[in-house]
Order: C-alpha cells, then structure tokens, then sequence
C-alpha cells in the first residue's frame, strides 16, 4: 500500500495546537502563515508520495552494498536525493543567507515527518545533513560557513555526524581519536569511527564529516574533546574539489532495519592523517556536538511518529480488506473485513491515537523552539526555551517507544501475514526498533530528562508546564460535554500522577539517584503520556467548537472520538506509571548481582 501524507491532520495541529498565527507574526517568519504552512506541505506530500515512498521496500530489500571501499546506494536514490535537494528541501529551514528557504521548525517539521514516512533509510541522510549544518551555524569560523554551508543547505554535499568508536559508544568520555595541530592552521586526524550514517555513499559529490577527537596535549575525558570538520574531499580556494582526503570506509554494517542506509566504519589517518579543520574552540567540540545532537533527537522522535504512521496507514487498509470471522454483535451473518471486530478497532485506535497525540505534541514543541530563537521579548524566549529542552527528550524518548508498539500492532492487525515480510508490516517494526536507540538510547534520554531538566532547577520547570494543564482542564470542564468531562477526569488524574513524579525525582535525586534512575525511563513515558495527552484534550476541544460550528464534521468527530480513545486507554495509564516511579525502587535495586 502506498503512503498518503496526513495533510489535514498536521494542518489541523499547525493552525490550532501550535499556533502557526502566532508564528508568523515572529520576526523573519512574516510570510510563514498557514497558507504558506498547506502550501508546502503539499508539494512536500507529491514528492514523497511519488519519488521517494516508492523506494522504501525497494531499499529493505536491495539494501546499500559496499565493495572496494565503495558503497552503492539502493537504485533510485542518487536520482530522489537529485530531486530532493533541487527542490530545496535541504535548506526549508535553513537561513536564506545561505540558499536556504528560512521556514519556521512548524513546518519543517511536518516535512521532516512526511519524508520519514516515505522512506526511513533514505530521511537519514538529510537528517545528520541538517545537524551538520546546525554545527556549523553555532560555532563555524565564517571561512568555515563559506567554504561549507552553501554546498550542504543546496544537497550537494552531504554531513555527517562522528562520535562513536568501537570502545566509547555512548561515554564520549573515552574518545581515543587523535588531532595533531599543523603549522599551517590545520590538523591532521587518526582513528576509527563506528556507526557513521551515510559515512559513505554516491549520493552528493562530497561528503562532510564532523568528528570528534582529541588534540594532541587535550585534557582527559569530556573537556578535551574538540569538533573538527574532515571533509571526504579536499575543498580548493575557488570553491572546487581538490585531492581525496585520507578518511576512508572500510566495511559497512549488516542490520536488522533501515537497510538501505550505509552505517560505515571510517577510518582516519592511515595514510598520513585526514586534514581537518577545527570547528569553534579548542576542548568544545562536545558542547557544538550536542547542537547536532539536539537538532537530531528531536527528528529522530519524528521519525518515530513517522514510522507509525505508515504503519496505521497499512494496517487500516488490511482490516479493511481482509475477511475473518462473523462479528460479535450478529450486525452481519457472514464474515465481515475485521475492521468490524472490536479488538481490531481497538488495536487500530491505539495506533491512531498514540501516532495523533506523538505529533501534536512535536508540533507543539517546534512552535516553542521558533518562538524561543525569534520572539523580540528575551523572557519570552527564555520560557520558550525552557519549554522546548524540556520536550525534546520525551519528544526523542516518548515518540520513538509508542512507534515500536504501533509497529508491533501493525504486525498483530496484519495475523500471521504480519510475520510474512512479503506483506511490508514487518519492515516497519524492524526500522523503528533502531529509533530507541540511536542518537542516545531511551535510558540516555531519560537521563537528560531526570537530570538537566528536572533536577536541576528542582522541577520548577516542569511543574510550570502542570500548571498549564490545568488551564487546559479548566476548558474541558466548562465545556460539559460528556467526552470533554471524561477526557478532564483522565487529564486531571495523570497531571496529579506526573506532578508527584516530578516532586519525587526532584527531591531525591542527589539523596538516593539509585531510586530516581531506577524509574528514570518510566519518568520519562509518563511525561511524554501527559504532553500528548495534554495536545490531545486541546484538539478534543478545538473540534468541539468546528463540530458546533458545522465546519468540517467528520474530521473533528474523528479527532474528538480519538482524544477520547487516548484518554481512556492511554492517558489512564499514569497513575499506575507514578507508583512504579515513586514507590517502586526497590524492586529494581535490591536483587543481588550474582543472582541475575
């Protein structure tokens, strides 16, 4: 089944959740309203409907090869990445200072949305492009910027990221590559890079790595890692290529999903040292990396709405056809497409609503991040700001494992046919596995979520934003509707629920951090229930007032009937999360290790 981007359904979050109005009214972003929002989103939808969704089972099943240190790219995707950076999708969110379009992250998003739906393996390598360049923003040298970013934000080159080697995966602590500084400015590079996505292709004409490594003398562990730009080739005064850089892939990875995406081994500095470039200052390269880092996990937690999407999609067009079994009601005495079943309903419900309420919740958040670097008023991007680092871990953590369940739905939906690859619902649970991981692993997040976000301020933070549901519930009570009151009764309990867990993680942090982490993850799917819980009762009311006014009907029953749905089935899942966070430590700290 091919794919159909939701347009009306991130439209719907765009105008009303995220406040696209308001958006455009930022400096910069003046003609960024919701015409030109549905504008782009629907040249985006052609493109990834009819060039680059049509690849994705091609690439599962005619994965990236690699010979004589050469990797070939699944047929179609030199040409679809050709259309893709012509059409100037690299640079929609980049400045136009630079060829790009400057669109707001409200919309970039949806776009970043749509083309992981298309094609996962494919969205990879704009994706660590994108953060690259994010890098090079932040702390290049303004030589650096001309030199670089033109090439990036047009498509031409492509970036990538280089943290991991095979003995430091996620503590860059032990970082071992080596920078020797040149008389000329330069540095020359040596070690081995694991993991590197799209480290090396036949996409672009160049390919521009940014590497983490130590310079010669560098302090020990996190403070004297410093950022480096290796470009794959050397870069000429006038702008042309030079001479092949000494940055070489030596195998690339055999994997369980996103197949088509190389995940190369390279290898720096084997034939004299890899010329590189320093980026920003010397010892900083981990504080410029985490801008890479956080532009990445944000989009990765798209990629997880994203798979899910494609996943309901196909499972909806199964149940529609497929004919099993008479229904329990008696409504028809032969056997119906399981669509009439009530646990496929189900099954199909909870995939709608956590993929709804996933992208609502990153609308929202990339609404808080163009306000937080556009907004004239610095309180207000402070608040902003605040916000949005708040979001982007449960955005990255939440989104992501809601995707392995809708994807494992979408298998179960499918029967025995799922277990079948030939059908394709096995190809999405196999590509979203590796979103938990990459770009720091749920735990990591959590981490990031339990200590810079909440301890640190001792939850004021989070608790700021409780005190914003409760504005929400205090709509839903005026409301007085009965799915408006049930919906209320379910906000309510898992604000109280995320409340306690805020207090609790907040308090006990630095006293007992073994009771704190040890709930740290469940910390985290509680947070992110209540985020998208939250988005979801303000859709809820939003369609209320479109169904009152006779506008646009069974779309906003839909949305009314599915804020409903998360409520009762997904939102009531907090509370009992809030007792394994504040009162369940022991049962994770006290088995001995020997008894494992």
């Amino acid at each position: 089944m091919s794919y159909i981007a939701p347009l009306k359904d991130m439209l719907f979050d765009i105008e009303h959740l995220a406040n696209i109005a308001q958006v455009s009214q930022l400096p910069g972003f003046e003609d960024a309203g919701l015409e030109t929002a549905q504008a782009v989103l629907e040249e985006c939808a052609k493109l990834n409907e009819g060039v680059i969704s049509p690849l994705n089972w091609e690439g599962d099943k005619y994965p990236s090869s690699f010979h004589d240190g050469k990797v070939s790219t699944t047929p179609g995707f030199k040409d679809a990445f050709k259309q893709y950076g012509e059409g100037g999708w690299q640079g929609l969110q980049h400045p136009v200072d630079f060829g790009g379009q400057g669109l707001p992250k409200t919309i970039g998003a949806a776009c970043t949305e749509m083309l992981n739906s298309a094609n996962m393996s494919f969205a990879l390598c704009p994706l660590l492009t994108d953060g690259a360049i994010e890098a090079l923003l932040t702390a290049g040298s303004d030589e650096l910027k001309a030199t670089y970013l033109e090439k990036l934000i047009s498509g031409q080159w492509t970036g990538t990221m280089n943290l991991t080697e095979p003995q430091a995966g996620s503590d860059l602590a032990a970082v071992r590559s080596r920078a020797e500084p040149q008389p000329d400015g330069t540095y020359k590079v040596f070690g081995t890079k694991i993991f590197i996505t799209y480290g090396e292709h036949d996409m672009a004409e160049n390919i521009v790595h940014l590497v983490l490594a130590r310079v010669t003398g560098a302090p020990e562990g996190v403070k004297g890692i410093s950022l480096f730009v290796v470009p794959k080739f050397l870069v000429n005064p006038d702008g042309s290529l030079g001479a092949r850089n000494d940055v070489h892939c030596v195998s690339i990875e055999h994997k369980m999903g996103i197949k088509a995406s190389p995940t190369a081994v390279l290898q720096y500095g084997d034939h004299g040292g890899a010329v590189g470039y320093l980026v920003g200052q010397e010892n900083r390269g981990l504080e410029y990396m985490f801008i890479m880092m956080n532009a990445a996990r944000y989009a990765v937690g798209m990629q997880g709405v994203a798979i899910a999407e494609r996943a309901y999609q196909k499972a909806v067009g199964y149940a529609r056809d497929r004919v099993q079994s008479r229904p329990v009601d008696g409504s028809l005495n032969t056997a119906a497409p399981i669509i009439h079943h009530p646990d496929v309903k189900r099954m199909l419900m909870t995939m709608r609503a956590l993929t709804e309420g996933c992208r609502a919740m990153a609308l929202t958040a990339a609404a808080a991040y163009d306000a937080s670097h556009h907004h004239p008023d610095a309180e207000v991007r402070k608040q902003n700001q605040a916000f949005y680092e708040f979001m982007v871990p449960l955005v990255k953590g939440y989104s992501t494992e809601m995707s392995l369940e809708v994807t494992s739905l979408g298998v179960q939906v499918h029967g025995g046919m799922g277990f079948i690859e030939e059908t394709g619902a096995a190809q999405y649970y196999r590509d979203a596995k590796i979103l938990t991981i990459y770009e720091g692993t749920t735990a990591i997040q959590a981490n990031d979520l339990v200590g810079r976000k909440t301890s640190r301020d001792g939850g004021q933070t989070a608790l700021a934003i409780a005190q914003q549901i409760t504005t929400t519930e205090a709509e839903l009570a005026r409301s007085g509707s009965a799915h408006a009151q049930a919906v209320l009764k379910r906000l309510t309990a898992a604000r109280l629920a995320f409340e306690d867990a805020v207090k609790f993680v907040a308090g006990h942090t630095k006293a007992d951090p073994n009771a704190v982490f040890a709930g740290s993850v469940p910390y985290l799917m509680l947070a992110g229930n209540v985020m998208a819980g939250w988005q979801m009762a303000r859709a809820l009311l939003v369609a209320e007032q479109k169904v009152a006014a006779g506008e646009d009907v069974a779309f906003m029953q839909a949305k009314i009937t599915t804020a409903r749905f998360y409520a009762d089935h997904v939102l009531s899942r907090a509370p009992g999360v809030r007792d394994s966070i504040v009162e369940g430590a022991a049962g994770v700290t006290e088995m001995a290790l020997e008894a494992f």
